[in-house]
């Protein structure tokens, strides 16, 4: 099984992913992992693009979360089984961005990479709440689901989220593109 999942901040990617990666027992990489050092500092993009494709060409079943456009996305979608979007209410990403600061504040999360310890900050907050929530982000998310109909699976809720069990989908053809 290889699980691509995107989404909104805050919408529980990574938490949805180390749920998946143990539920069927295949590795998860985390894209925040890839894309930042210890101290909040940027890798390389070549260096980015080359941890995911060796991740890709080195695993037969994975789970991956995260958007980034410029890390094999379109391989990532292509070779998906399923593709997950979260796309769950800004004020519900809110709150659980706020929660998830509230346990982990001054420490590094395990989706992270290492020496970057969870903060939140004024530019976060308004990416959570508006940046990360354009006309063009949400555009790409629905030519995803147009695209990949058969395997595209659409969670707009927190229920929808917590019900979401994707080894009870029908087959392949016959998934439904929104959940709860």
């Amino acid at each position: 099984m290889k699980i691509a999942l995107a989404g909104y901040s805050g919408a529980g990617k990574s938490t949805l992913a180390q749920r998946l990666g143990t539920q069927y027992g295949v590795p998860v990489l985390h894209l925040d992992t890839v894309q930042w050092v210890p101290g909040w500092r940027e890798r390389d993009a070549e260096e980015q693009q080359r941890i995911v494709r060796e991740f890709l060409d080195s695993h037969g079943a994975w789970v991956i979360d995260g958007n980034y456009s410029a890390l094999c996305f379109e391989r990532r979608m292509e070779e998906a089984d399923r593709i997950v979007l979260l796309l769950l209410p800004r004020f519900v990403c809110l709150l659980r961005v706020l929660r998830r600061y509230r346990r982990w504040k001054g420490r590094t999360r395990p989706d992270m990479g290492e020496g970057c310890a969870e903060k939140v900050d004024a530019a976060f907050l308004r990416w959570v709440l508006w940046d990360g929530r354009t006309g063009r982000k949400r555009k790409r998310f629905a030519e995803l689901a147009r695209r990949y109909p058969d395997k595209t699976v659409v969670v707009r809720s927190r229920r929808a989220l917590e019900r979401l069990r994707l080894d009870s989908l029908p087959p392949e053809g016959k998934v439904p593109r929104r959940g709860g």
